[in-house]
C-alpha cells in the first residue's frame, strides 16, 4: 500500500496531483518544485507536508515526476541512488518514447519500478495557482510500463488514482502511446494555433457560438511545454498533420467544383465515423 508520496514538480498537473492527493487520501505528502516561491506557497497551504529533498526520497513509496520529459530523464537519472528500495517512481509527460527509452538503462537493476504514465486531464492554464483536485475525476490515466513490472506495481499505482478521481487505466507501450496521442491531442493542439491564426480571428464578436469556443480552447497553451513535446513526438505528429491536410484539401476541392452530392458522401462519412466512435465509448 501507498502510504508516503513525493511529487516533483508542481506545476498544473503535479500540482493538482498534490492538492488531490491531500485531499482524498491520508498519505504523507513531500513535493518539489524548481521554483522556491511555489513550494513555499505549497507548504503554507499545507498541500505538502515537507520539501521532497534527496535524502527524503527513500522514505517515498511513489514518487510522481510531473516534469517536462527531458527534465524527467535528468531527475530520475540524478536520483537514481536515492529512490526507496522496491518504490515505484511514474512520470506524467504527454510523450513516452523520449521518457521511456532512455530510463531503461538507468533504471536497470537500481532497485526501484519506474513506469511512464500520462494523467489524461488539463485545462487551457498553466502552472500551481491554477491546480486544483478534481482535475481527475473521470480521467483516463495511461501507464507504459517496462516489460517485467511486478503486477502489483501497477495496481499500487491504479488504487491510488481511483482515489484520486481517475475512472480508466489504460495500458500501453511508449511507442503506441506516442503514436496515438499524436492524433488524440497533439494535433487537436495544432488544428486549434491554426485556427486562431486566421486573419478572421479577431472578428467573431457576436458571429460566434459552442463550435469556436471549442476549437480555439486549447489554442491557450503553454507555448515551452507544447514545443517541448511536438518536437519530442514529430515523426507521429507530422504525420497526422499531413493526414489532415489531404483531407482539407479534399474538402476544398470538392467545395470549389460546387460538387454537391460528393460534399454530402464526405459529410455523411464524417458523422457516421463520429456515430460509431461516440456509441462505443
Amino acid at each position: 500500500m501507498i502510504k508516503t508520496v513525493g511529487v516533483a514538480g508542481l506545476g498544473l498537473i503535479g500540482g493538482s496531483m498534490a492538492k488531490a492527493i491531500r485531499q482524498y487520501t491520508d498519505c504523507t505528502l513531500l513535493g518539489y518544485d524548481t521554483d522556491g516561491a511555489v513550494l513555499s506557497r505549497a507548504l503554507d497551504e499545507g498541500v505538502v507536508s515537507a520539501a521532497l529533498t534527496a535524502d527524503r526520497l527513500a522514505e517515498c513509496d511513489l514518487v510522481i515526476v510531473a516534469l517536462y520529459p527531458q527534465a524527467v530523464v535528468e531527475y530520475v537519472s540524478a536520483h537514481r541512488d536515492h529512490f526507496r528500495k522496491g518504490g515505484v517512481v511514474m512520470d506524467c509527460g504527454g510523450v513516452k518514447g523520449v521518457v521511456c527509452t532512455p530510463l531503461a538503462d538507468v533504471v536497470k537493476d537500481a532497485g526501484f519500478w519506474f513506469v511512464g504514465g500520462h494523467p489524461m486531464a488539463g485545462i487551457e492554464r498553466s502552472g500551481y495557482g491554477h491546480a486544483f483536485p478534481e482535475l481527475f475525476q473521470g480521467a483516463s490515466l495511461i501507464l507504459t510500463p517496462y516489460p517485467g513490472t511486478p503486477r502489483e506495481c501497477l495496481d499500487g499505482i491504479w488504487e491510488l488514482a481511483r482515489r484520486l478521481g481517475f475512472g480508466h487505466l489504460q495500458l500501453s507501450t511508449p511507442e503506441e502511446h506516442d503514436h496515438i496521442i499524436a492524433y488524440t491531442s497533439q494535433l487537436a493542439h495544432v488544428v486549434s494555433c491554426a485556427y486562431v491564426g486566421s486573419p478572421s480571428a479577431p472578428n467573431f464578436e457576436g458571429f460566434s457560438a459552442g463550435s469556436f469556443k471549442d476549437m480555439t480552447r486549447v489554442a491557450k497553451l503553454n507555448e515551452e511545454m507544447w514545443t517541448e513535446l511536438f518536437l519530442e513526438n514529430q515523426e507521429a505528429l507530422v504525420r497526422e498533420i499531413d493526414t489532415l491536410v489531404e483531407e482539407l484539401a479534399a474538402f476544398a476541392y470538392t467545395i470549389r467544383r460546387g460538387d454537391r452530392e460528393r460534399l454530402k458522401d464526405m459529410l455523411r462519412h464524417a458523422r457516421e465515423i463520429k456515430e460509431a466512435i461516440d456509441k462505443d465509448r
